[in-house]
C-alpha cells in the first residue's frame, strides 16, 4: 500500500480522541488529520486549535470532516464512545458501545479504500471484535490498542520500583485489556537480564502480586482522580500509528482476532504482534510459562463467554 502522502482519520473529537490529534501531530506522523464526530464544531474546534501551533510542528493539514473523508487513510482511529465512569467496568460499558460500534463500522465501510482500523474505545476487546466483524475487513486490518498501554504502565511501575528508566524495562501484560489481563512475568528483562536474576543481585524484594494488581486498577485509579484517562493511552495510539505508517514491523501487545495461537480462536485478546503497514502482519509464537499460558487460555475464555453473552 504505497501512497505519496500519509493521511491518518479520527473518528471521535472526545477527551481520547483531540489528545490522540494533538500527540499524532506533535510528532509530525502524517502530512493530513482529519478529525471526524456527530458534534462537528467540537471537532472544527479541536482541529483549529492544533493547527494553531503548527509553527512549532511542521506543516500539516489538520481538518475536520465527515466519514467522507476515510478514503485515503493510511489509519483510522477510532475512538468514539461512551467514557467509562468511576466504578464502572470497561466490560460494562459493552451494552451501550456496541451499537455506536457496529454504526461506526457500517459508515468506514461506504468510504473505506485500504489502511488499517485502530480500534481505541472501551471495552477495547469487545469493540474491536465487533468492529472487525461488521466490517468484514480481514483480521490483520483491525488492530485494537489491547494491552499495549497496560504494558506500558507495567514498565512505568517496575522502573519506579527498581529505580531504573523504564525504557531499559522490557516485559507486558497479556490477554484481555481489563479484569483478566495478566504479567507476563517471563518476558521481563532489565538491560538484558532476567527481572529475577536482577533482584537477586541487587537484594531487591518484588512484590509480584502487588504491582501486577496496581496494573489492573491504573486506569480505573486515574479515572477515580480525574474523570478520565488520556494522555498516556493517546500517547500509545501515536506509537502504533508511527509502526503502521513507518512499517517499522515493530513488536507490541495488541488486540487482533486470534485463529488457532496457543489453541485459541475466535476472540480479540493482546498477544505479542509485529505491527507493520498492513497492520497486525504476525503474531509472535511467545513462549509462555504454562501457568502464564494457564491464564492467557483463561482470559479468553472469559472475553468468548461474554461475547456468546451480548449474542456478538
Amino acid at each position: 500500500m504505497d501512497r505519496k502522502q500519509s493521511k491518518i482519520s479520527i473518528i471521535g473529537a472526545g477527551s481520547v480522541g483531540a489528545t490522540v490529534a494533538y500527540s499524532i501531530a506533535t510528532q509530525k506522523l502524517v502530512s493530513e488529520l482529519v478529525i471526524i464526530d456527530v458534534n462537528k464544531d467540537k471537532a472544527a474546534g479541536e482541529a483549529m486549535d492544533i493547527s494553531h501551533g503548527l509553527v512549532t510542528m511542521d506543516a500539516m493539514d489538520i481538518h475536520c470532516g465527515d466519514y467522507s473523508e476515510i478514503a485515503g487513510s493510511d489509519v483510522i482511529i477510532v475512538t468514539a464512545g461512551l467514557g467509562r465512569k468511576p466504578g464502572e467496568t470497561r466490560l460494562d460499558l459493552a451494552a451501550k458501545n456496541i451499537v455506536i460500534a457496529k454504526d461506526i463500522a457500517k459508515n468506514i465501510m461506504k468510504y473505506y479504500d485500504g489502511g488499517v482500523v485502530l480500534v481505541v474505545a472501551n471495552p477495547l476487546d469487545v469493540l474491536t471484535y465487533v468492529i472487525r466483524k461488521e466490517s468484514g475487513l480481514p483480521a490483520h486490518a483491525v488492530v485494537g490498542t489491547g494491552t499495549s498501554l497496560d504494558s506500558a504502565r507495567f514498565r512505568y511501575l517496575l522502573s519506579e520500583k527498581l529505580n531504573v528508566d523504564a525504557r531499559n524495562i522490557h516485559g507486558f501484560m497479556s490477554g484481555e485489556h481489563g479484569d483478566s489481563q495478566f504479567a507476563v512475568w517471563s518476558s521481563v528483562h532489565i538491560a538484558g537480564m532476567p527481572i529475577d536474576a536482577y533482584c537477586a543481585k541487587r537484594g531487591i524484594a518484588l512484590d509480584k502480586p502487588v504491582i501486577e494488581e496496581s496494573v489492573r486498577k491504573a486506569g480505573g485509579e486515574v479515572i477515580r482522580l480525574k474523570g478520565a484517562t488520556f494522555y498516556a493511552i493517546a500517547s500509545v495510539v501515536a506509537e502504533l500509528s508511527r509502526g503502521i505508517i513507518k512499517n517499522t514491523r515493530s513488536v507490541h501487545n495488541v488486540s487482533t482476532l486470534l485463529t488457532d495461537y496457543c489453541g485459541i480462536s475466535g476472540v480479540c485478546i493482546s498477544v505479542p504482534t509485529v505491527l507493520g503497514i498492513n497492520g497486525a502482519e504476525e503474531h509472535i509464537p511467545y513462549d509462555y510459562t504454562e501457568e502464564e499460558l494457564g491464564k492467557l487460555r483463561s482470559s479468553a475464555k472469559k472475553m468468548r463467554e461474554f461475547l456468546d453473552s451480548l449474542n456478538v
